[in-house]
């Protein structure tokens, strides 16, 4: 993917090495961590984590068990994700995948869905992810909600800001999110849009989750989160409300998996 000045600004910041270690962010992490676990194929298994960050995600793959490769066009994300046991990793476009055609059991694109702002290559991604793909293996992507930079604003109290409520409002209307002070650019998906990007892939079933369900919203998520049983209970009940049709859009992410048939 195009690593713009503005993308590269952002995650120069470092914020994505601790952004599902700490706060409501560990909901999406969790979360993001129960489906795969429920979804993927048993260890070992050649997993390759595209646009993967600093490997918060690869991270605990390793330590189950699978070879991860890890790909990401941040060369701070890479340098970190090197330092992590059992995980190799290099930089890379999830448009352009260096691997070899049905050469690991699955890919995870678990970011740059949303940092491909035109739908072209969103699918040629998804594409990549496919040629990848082993017959009968998973490919499983992250996106952002079309309505969360509203709920979002709204609950960090930025919504009262012009500037912010005019920016989340825009990215609900058409996708395009330009963060006023907080560097973040990206697209933002309507839950029913996604299908059919995979369908132009190639892949016509696809699962979808929704993975923080209206959680990430309450006040006092964090006290959930910190409390081991409390967060036992709360992932639960996300789980028993994950493919709710009607509550996708609620989630700020939602995780879409599928499988590439022979």
């Amino acid at each position: 993917m195009t690593v713009t000045r503005e993308l590269l600004a952002y995650y120069e910041q470092d914020r994505e090495h601790s952004r599902l270690r700490e706060g409501r962010g560990r909901l999406e992490f969790w979360r993001t961590q129960d489906v795969l676990r429920r979804t993927l194929p048993p260890p070992p298994a050649r997993v390759l984590d595209v646009g993967g960050g600093p490997g918060a995600h690869a991270e605990w793959l390793s330590a189950d068990g699978y070879e991860v490769e890890l790909l990401d066009p941040i060369s701070l994300h890479v340098e970190r994700a090197a330092e992590l046991t059992g995980v190799t990793a290099r930089l890379g476009d999830a448009r352009q995948l260096p691997v070899p055609d049905a050469s690991v059991d699955a890919v995870l694109l678990l970011g740059p869905l949303y940092h491909l702002h035109e739908r072209a290559d969103r699918v040629r991604a998804l594409t990549e992810a496919r040629r990848a793909v082993r017959p009968g293996g998973l490919v499983a992507a992250a996106t952002i909600s079309r309505y969360a930079a509203v709920h979002d604003t709204v609950y960090l109290g930025l919504y009262l800001d012009e500037r912010q409520r005019q920016a989340a409002n825009a990215a609900m209307a058409d996708g395009i999110m330009l963060s006023p002070g907080r560097g973040f650019t990206g697209y933002l998906h309507d839950p029913d849009e996604v299908p059919g990007e995979f369908a132009d892939a190639g892949f016509p079933e696809v699962e979808r989750y929704g993975l923080q369900g209206a959680f990430w919203l309450y006040g006092d998520v964090n006290d959930w989160l910190d409390d081991p049983e409390r967060r036992a209970l709360m992932l639960d009940a996300q789980r028993s409300l994950e493919s709710v049709p009607s509550l996708l859009g609620v989630s700020g992410h939602m995780l879409t998996v599928t499988r590439r048939d022979g």
